[in-house]
């Protein structure tokens, strides 16, 4: 019996080496610098009960230094000095556009209405979001985002971190989560099956929103305007990735673990609608990590073979600290990585309370 547990346990050790083995197409990546395109650009925000974050942050968005763009900016029925906010951004620079979208009955509080109408108001093709509570890194956002939009080239993930608290293990908690993500869905765009965006930061073509009818295939779920819409749009021949510290972006993390967790409920309530072949994948690499862990204390428990119990664990530890160094290096989070595998075996349990908790009650509103 115990040879037959140290097998599966092997088995599940080998299922999580492949897994990293496979994150060495971002770890590894380098940057190709591309010629500038000259393509005048949209950047989109949504931003609902925003005014104060808009204040801060779309500043940052005017200053780039980019010679063709416009702000197209939501206000999504917000019940607070957004709209004023977005009207006093409006007078003084001609750039910025408002789209001001209020409550019906048919899609209440509803981000992909809101957004929907805020690309039909955009002059141009290539579409740039991000969310009201985020800040480009630098001045050349829109420049090295805009530049991987090449012919054939009509979607671009970037990364879009989180502030930085010192001292804060919540913080380091939400940062890990995030470049642990990021990890997987530049690795998966590199190795030919990209499956996911996030909203923070963005890129695709209008034409690409109108040829696949927007967010019509799941306009019906709340969440999920960024992921699910890339996840059935984005394929091997039409997706860049850009992850240079120029081309990203910061945002406001939650400071409470409980805000954390409800906005974690509504990422990955979503999960369940991608395409197979991806919920399988995601669904294993989670499923492997879980075991992994179950069966390396029971064995260690039951005094099964030791040593090469930890043996196994070292390795594991060996290969994915290489992975999160070099990714972490690229996407400026090295401090979150020496707490990693302390980091990672909460998140293992996290997931598990959040897919318990969906289970019972699902997310409805995107604020």
């Amino acid at each position: 019996m115990g040879t037959i547990l140290l097998g599966f346990f092997l088995f599940i050790v080998l299922i999580n080496l492949l897994y990293f083995f496979g994150f060495f197409a971002f770890a590894t990546a380098g940057i190709k610098n591309k010629l500038h395109p000259g393509k005048a650009v949209s950047v989109i925000i949504c931003a609902k009960n925003e005014a104060e974050n808009l204040r801060n942050f779309l500043p940052s968005i005017l200053e780039q230094e980019y010679s063709q763009f416009e702000v197209i900016v939501i206000n999504d029925a917000s019940t607070d000095e957004t709209l004023e906010v977005i009207e006093e951004f409006q007078a003084i620079d001609p750039r910025v556009k408002c789209v001001n979208v209020e409550n019906n009955e048919a899609f209440w509080a509803n981000k992909k209405y809101a957004l929907t109408l805020g690309i039909k108001k955009a002059r141009n093709n290539f579409l740039l979001f991000t969310d009201a509570d985020c800040a480009p890194q630098s001045k050349n956002w829109i420049s090295k985002m805009s530049q991987h939009f090449q012919p054939g080239i009509s979607i671009v993930l970037g990364y879009g971190g989180y502030f930085k608290h010192t001292g804060s293990l919540l913080n380091k908690l939400i940062r890990f989560e995030t470049l642990l993500t990021a990890i997987q869905y530049f690795s998966y765009a590199r190795l030919g099956s990209p499956y996911m965006g996030v909203g923070r930061n963005l890129a695709y073509t209008s034409q690409l929103f109108y040829d696949l009818k927007g967010f019509a295939s799941h306009l019906h779920l709340r969440s999920g305007d960024d992921d699910l819409f890339i996840n059935e749009a984005a394929t091997s021949e039409n997706t860049a990735i850009s992850f240079e510290i120029d081309s990203q972006t910061r945002s406001v993390p939650k400071n409470s673990f409980l805000e954390w967790f409800k906005q974690k409920k509504r990422h990955v309530s979503v999960a369940g609608n991608y395409k197979f072949k991806h919920r399988f994948l995601l669904g294993l690499f989670y499923a492997s990590r879980l075991l992994f862990w179950v069966l390396f204390t029971t064995l260690l428990i039951l005094r099964i073979f030791p040593e090469v119990v930890l043996a196994a664990l070292g390795i594991k530890l060996l290969l994915e600290a290489f992975v999160y160094v070099k990714s972490a290096k690229k996407l400026d989070e090295l401090d979150v990585v020496w707490l990693f595998p302390l980091l990672d075996l909460f998140l293992i349990f996290l997931q598990l309370a959040i897919f318990i908790s969906n289970l019972i009650s699902k997310p409805k509103h995107w604020k």
